[in-house]
């Protein structure tokens, strides 16, 4: 059986698999962190694929898999908590792909 790639124009970091096919994206593989405690016991996991759309936009896909409380208000708090988070790293990312602002020296 031969393969016919849908999409060949694949970056450097494109896993060039079947998630890089008809709709005109690339993405690379998953980069996936499990964060446990001391004991062993999972508090959650993340992983993080980048992505390049058919137009030639590039995104991260973060997908985030978080051990919630057993009693209702503290799950509530918790999910807060991560939205909260969420919207604070999202909007630091942004901001470091932006150019630094030049430094404004006054003339002595």
């Amino acid at each position: 059986m031969s393969f016919f790639d849908f999409n060949p124009d694949h970056t450097d970091w494109c896993a060039r698999n079947h998630l890089c096919g008809t709709a005109g994206e690339h993405r690379s593989d998953s980069i996936r962190v499990d964060l446990r405690a001391v004991g062993g016991a999972a508090y959650g996991a993340a992983s993080l694929v980048r992505v390049r759309d058919a137009d030639g936009r590039e995104y991260a896909e973060i997908r985030a898999r978080v051990a919630l409380a057993p009693v209702e208000p503290y799950a509530r708090r918790q999910l807060h908590t991560l939205l909260s988070g969420l919207r604070d790293l999202v909007t630091r990312a942004t901001v470091a792909g932006r150019p630094a602002p030049r430094s404004r020296r006054r003339a002595a």
